[in-house]
């Protein structure tokens, strides 16, 4: 019988792949777009992750979600580190959510709010997400506009506290395979996956929209 992860991570592919060739990461990783659209893109993220991580605060004893809540993981703090490196001490005030953005933010929020199972969704396509994919995206930036090398600007990349990332991920697959609930309930955390990736790419779309290809 084919394992839950196995089957979020493949039932979850094609939105997967269109969040990795979506237009913006694609000019973002060819060295097309400059640093502003990096820096904007950083804090798009700062209000999806603020979401999520206020949502870790409330499910922390949660039977459901509680275990999937590691400290290890949170990137809240290295992502105020990298806006105040790229929009200065005053970046609270600088900074603002595309309305993608928000609604991706409100859906995380409303899980965590009503529907534990559906927070993990979330959970596992930004966390594991970054964890793999992110790397590219600190290389590109710490090449192309001469960051420290994981120093401020690229610090939401660095997972300092795991120190084994492909260990880290078997222990999280192992966590989702003991997710409780029957069938029904795992065809809903698949479904909410999907949803997740769909807010992510409407989030790229936005952005994409906001620095179209000039060059």
């Amino acid at each position: 019988m084919e394992s839950f992860s196995t089957l979020l991570r493949t039932a979850s592919r094609e939105q997967h792949e269109e969040a990795r060739g979506s237009t913006f990461i694609g000019d973002l990783l060819g060295h097309r777009l400059g640093v502003e659209a990096f820096a904007r893109y950083t804090e798009q993220l700062w209000f999806v992750y603020g979401a999520l991580e206020a949502g870790a605060r409330q499910l922390a004893a949660d039977p459901v979600a509680g275990p999937f809540v590691r400290p290890e993981l949170f990137r809240l703090t290295a992502l105020e580190r990298d806006l105040e490196h790229l929009r200065g001490p005053g970046w609270r005030t600088a900074i603002s959510a595309l309305p993608a953005t928000l609604e991706y933010a409100e859906r995380i929020t409303t899980c965590a709010r009503t529907w534990p199972a559906g927070y993990i969704a979330h959970h596992y396509t930004r966390y594991l997400g970054d964890l793999s994919g992110g790397q590219i995206i600190r290389d590109t930036a710490e090449k192309t506009w001469g960051f420290s090398k994981k120093g401020d600007g690229v610090r939401f990349y660095v997972f300092e506290e795991i120190g084994n990332p492909a260990a880290f991920k078997r222990t999280y697959c192992e966590l989702l395979d003991a997710v409780p609930g029957g069938e029904l309930e795992r065809q809903r955390i698949v479904a909410e996956c999907k949803r997740a990736y769909g807010l992510n790419n409407a989030m790229f779309e936005a952005l994409g929209e906001e620095f179209p290809l000039t060059a």
